[in-house]
C-alpha cells in the first residue's frame, strides 16, 4: 500500500472530519474509497459537481450546525473545564 500526502485548507479538513465522523469512519477511508471510485469510473465521481449532490450536501451542513448551535445555547459542550482531574476519576474507592 502507497500512502500520499494531500494539502488542504483548515475548513476543508474540518469537514472532511465532520463527514467521517458522521460515517464512522477516518478521513483516510473517504479518500481511499473516493480514489478507488475515481479509478473504477463510477459516473457518481465524475459528475459530483451536479446541483442535488451540493444541495444535499449543504443541507446536510445547516443541520449538523444548527445542532452545534443549540448544544452551544444550552452550555453543552467539552469543556477542559467540566473534565474531573486524573485522581477523582480513577478513585475507585469512591465509586462503591
Amino acid at each position: 500500500m502507497r500512502n500520499i500526502t494531500v494539502s488542504v485548507d483548515d475548513e476543508t479538513h474540518r469537514l472532511a472530519r465532520v463527514r467521517a465522523a458522521e460515517q464512522d469512519t477516518s478521513v483516510s477511508a473517504l479518500v481511499r474509497d473516493f480514489l478507488r471510485r475515481l479509478a473504477d469510473g463510477d459516473a457518481a465521481i465524475i459528475s459530483s459537481g451536479s446541483e442535488d449532490n451540493a444541495d444535499a450536501a449543504s443541507q446536510r451542513r445547516a443541520r449538523l450546525l444548527a445542532v452545534i448551535e443549540d448544544i452551544t445555547a444550552a452550555g453543552g459542550g467539552l469543556l477542559m473545564s467540566e473534565n474531573l482531574p486524573r485522581d477523582q476519576l480513577h478513585d475507585r474507592h469512591a465509586l462503591r
